[in-house]
């Protein structure tokens, strides 16, 4: 057995929220078997080349998933002590509404519900419970898979930092202990993209979902992630900074669209190289049992290849690259969003997807329930409509498409739910 050490949020301090162009107005033991949770759900990943972080069948986990470079809080040594910022307690309330607009797209790059340089759906709703993580000692005991299959799929909508939402939410479906350690056993657990920015702590949340990786796969079951616009956004901000990219609205810059879109200093202080490697070998996409898992619900994945795994190399390739024009024309493409919610052409789009990259139904996040309904960002210009409370998924698109964004940041809920979905 390897001892090691991971610090959740080590010297956070109250995250603070970026003032930007408008205020907001949302328009171990032996391997068992995973015990159902007591209330469950209604019908309302990878890291390295090993298999149990990219998506291949549930084989045994080294000891340390190797992470590198290598950092003291993954190596059993003493964290180093990080001061925590100064700055103002985050916080997750309406403000007035100012309304600014974003330079119109170019003629050749029609309006298709983004444009990078515009604040893409900020917060509104009520107070986070942010505050300073903890630090978790970590025991990975590799173990043998069970002899008898996988265990019950789960999925994660988009948590945007918000920790203690997630611990929370995890613990209720018997996922994780009170200790926030892996106690699924051989379930497989997936999360849809999108860790940081908006939320009091996206390092602790990416810390926590590497953590329970190496916890999983010794158990016998799996915890795997997806890329999210967010992802290529923070790695964007931290590789390029202001360095000029063009946009189809003109030039734009990875920091100012970081920060317009709910980045948190206190994440950037904390960034380190293996939260960065972490993220850029994350998958787009992935098939389990029969759901065709994305982040975002667009058809831009069809640019990258026709082939889930042609999709993820084409990504990581032109990560690899180092290009900031490219990282950012990436980044465009997965915060495109409503490509299956019109009720004409959103069926056909999901098809398109599905008869390409396979599977019965598109899981996505991204896009919140409530604007997917129309509770919110409604065209008749009524501000004091807020959203409706979101307790589960919203099937549609033909029962086609299964959104997966409760809306944590607009005061709705951080999904965790079980495939399929029960009738």
């Amino acid at each position: 057995m390897v001892e090691g050490s991971m610090t959740q949020g080590a010297g956070q301090g109250p995250a603070m929220r970026t003032d930007t162009l408008r205020d907001f107005r949302v328009p171990v033991s032996e391997p068992a078997q995973h015990k159902a949770s007591a209330n469950p759900p209604g019908d309302a990943p990878g890291y390295g080349g090993h298999p149990a972080y990219h998506g291949g069948a549930s084989t045994p986990a080294p000891p340390v998933p190797g992470y590198a470079p290598a950092h003291p809080e993954y190596l059993g040594s003493a964290p180093t002590a990080r001061p925590a910022p100064e700055t103002v307690p985050h916080q997750r309330t309406a403000a007035a509404h100012a309304d600014v607009h974003a330079p119109e797209p170019a003629d050749d790059e029609p309006d298709d519900g983004y444009t990078p340089t515009q604040r893409d759906l900020p917060v509104i709703g009520r107070g986070a419970q942010g505050g300073p993580g903890d630090t978790v000692q970590v025991q990975y005991v590799p173990q043998e898979a069970p002899a008898s299959g996988p265990g019950p799929l789960y999925v994660v909508g988009d948590v945007h930092g918000y920790l203690d939402e997630l611990v929370a939410e995890l613990q209720a479906q018997d996922l994780i202990d009170a200790d926030r350690r892996w106690s699924a056993g051989n379930a497989r657990l997936w999360f849809l993209g999108d860790f940081t920015d908006r939320g009091p702590d996206g390092i602790g949340v990416i810390d926590l979902v590497m953590r329970l990786s190496a916890e999983a796969a010794a158990a016998g079951g799996y915890c795997k992630a997806l890329m999210g616009n967010h992802e290529l956004l923070l790695i964007g901000a931290k590789r390029f900074g202001d360095t000029p990219v063009q946009s189809g609205a003109g030039t734009a810059t990875f920091q100012a669209a970081w920060l317009l879109n709910g980045g948190q200093r206190t994440d950037m202080e904390r960034l380190e190289d293996v939260h960065l490697q972490w993220m850029s070998r994350l998958d787009a996409t992935t098939l389990e049992d029969g759901h065709l898992l994305l982040h975002s619900d667009t058809t831009a994945y069809l640019d990258y290849g026709d082939s889930i795994e042609d999709v993820n190399d084409t990504i990581h390739e032109l990560l690899n690259r180092n290009d900031a024009d490219i990282t950012w024309d990436l980044f465009r493409k997965f915060t495109k969003r409503f490509a299956f919610r019109d009720e004409e052409t959103g069926p056909h789009a999901v098809r398109e997807l599905l008869g390409t990259y396979g599977g019965g139904r598109v899981v996505h996040g991204h896009s919140p329930i409530p604007y997917l309904l129309g509770e919110v960002g409604t065209e008749d210009g009524d501000e004091s409509r807020g959203p409706e409370a979101v307790d589960g998924p919203h099937v549609y698109a033909e029962g086609l498409a299964i959104a997966m964004d409760g809306g944590v940041t607009m005061a709705g809920k951080l999904l965790v739910v079980q495939l399929p979905l029960r009738d």
